[in-house]
């Protein structure tokens, strides 16, 4: 945000979910066996997000192995055995990477990124427009 906003610049990068267990289905399997965009999502500078099922393509590029992370609780086993720490919590803030639960958590994760970014002031005030309540708690990484 400290350059302003740009369409062809972002510095974040959602991948929402969707397909999981539609393994010849399009959405997110389509994505985890495309080695192209594996390695595109990979090099970008953009700071991943993901979302639901969304966080198996994060895993899939490897940006999840050894880090924290949550996801769909129908994909948590299978992200746990790639790597990842899995943490109990609708939204994680591992630093560089932020992960929501099931799809119901990308208001949480949206939320969380308006006050990480911008305030607690104007999340709280996007909270009350959109008649959305939080529930649950952030889960962020232990600083040092």
């Amino acid at each position: 945000m400290d350059k302003g906003w740009s369409p062809r610049e972002a510095g974040v990068l959602v991948v929402p979910g969707g397909g999981y267990t539609a393994k010849d289905g399009p959405g997110v399997n389509t994505l985890i066996t495309d080695r192209g965009f594996l390695r595109r999502l990979a090099a970008s500078q953009a700071q991943p997000v993901g979302i639901c099922t969304g966080v198996m393509v994060l895993s899939a590029a490897g940006l999840t192995k050894g880090r924290n992370a949550t996801t769909h609780a129908g994909a948590k086993a299978d992200l746990a055995a790639q790597g990842t720490t899995v943490i109990n919590a609708r939204v994680v803030d591992d630093g560089d990477l932020i992960t929501g639960g099931g799809i119901t958590s990308g208001l949480e994760v949206a939320l969380w990124l308006v006050e990480r970014y911008v305030g607690a002031e104007l999340a709280q005030r996007v909270e009350t427009v959109l008649e959305y309540e939080r529930r649950g708690t952030v889960w962020r990484r232990p600083s040092g």
